[in-house]
């Protein structure tokens, strides 16, 4: 008996050949499918859905994994074999062997994190962020280059210094802040 991989059915993907949008967003809507992409990640190789459903217990149940009981574990492997695999799998995220209860990730799952660029209410985005601070500072070296006091006191060298920490400062701030967001 061969073991079919559940990738056979294409995922729905844009001009460019890559997943959807909608795709994306209802394949990280799921908390433990964003479990499962990011112990994939973590491991880094196939991995038994058993250990997958064990270790998204424990970060469920807030408790290491030799705390987490046989019930909390059949919960999540259940809800794993039965639907969140199989959809990670159509969706081209995961390669999924359901007779041999193995996982992996496809190169389309490694390069979700792309799609979680994630702003609190209050906040603008970081590209909205980058454009403003981009005027400030066309405007600053406006004014400086036709002589507007007190502008025109600073060096064109002081502009630039001040201009790269700007963007120095907010490139290391965006990153961290991306990297928390990360999956995995």
């Amino acid at each position: 008996m061969t073991s079919q991989l559940t990738t056979i059915e294409k995922p729905p993907v844009t001009e460019s050949g890559e997943p959807s949008r909608d795709e994306v967003f209802s394949a990280l809507s799921n908390r433990r499918r964003r479990h499962t992409i990011r112990y994939l990640k973590q491991v880094d190789a196939e991995a038994r859905v058993r250990d997958i459903a064990e270790q998204i217990a424990a970060w469920e149940n807030e408790v290491e994994i030799p705390a987490v009981t046989y019930k909390q574990r059949k919960r999540v492997y259940t809800a794993l074999h039965q639907s969140h695999l199989p959809k990670l799998a159509k969706s081209g995220f995961i390669e999924y062997e359901p007779d041999r209860g193995l996982a992996s990730l496809t190169d389309e799952g490694r390069d979700l994190d792309v799609y979680l660029e994630i702003v609190g209410q209050n906040e603008i985005l970081w590209g909205e962020y980058y454009l403003g601070l981009g005027v400030v500072c066309g405007l600053l070296a406006g004014a400086a280059w036709i002589g507007t006091v007190p502008f025109a006191w600073l060096s064109g060298y002081a502009y630039a210094g001040l201009f790269a920490a700007l963007f120095g400062i907010s490139g290391a701030v965006h990153r961290t802040v991306t990297r928390r967001n990360r999956i995995g």
